[in-house]
């Protein structure tokens, strides 16, 4: 496997990885050759619905969590949720 295999190789500390990484990005970063890469107008069409598509999904998220929390909390303190019958007429 050699050196390469035994410095990829999971050794169970996540932090060797993550040593690993920076010097590796840094080097892809400061030896970078230019890419003479052509982006067309519906690039920024794609990286905007991108964009919009992860808020939309932290939104979704942090609601359905919001939601999972209450319902926990309710849970333990006992409490009925809001806008539940409790059987008793008005």
């Amino acid at each position: 496997m050699g050196e390469i295999g035994v410095l990829l190789r999971a050794s169970g500390r996540p932090g060797r990885r993550a040593a690993l990484a920076l010097p590796v990005l840094v080097f892809g970063l400061l030896f970078a050759s230019d890419a003479f890469a052509y982006l067309d107008p519906g690039t920024g069409s794609i990286l905007l619905q991108g964009f919009i598509a992860a808020v939309a999904a932290v939104v979704t998220w942090l609601s359905l969590s919001w939601r999972h929390a209450k319902a926990w909390i309710r849970a333990r303190t006992g409490r009925a949720p809001e806008g539940a019958d409790t059987g008793a007429s008005h």
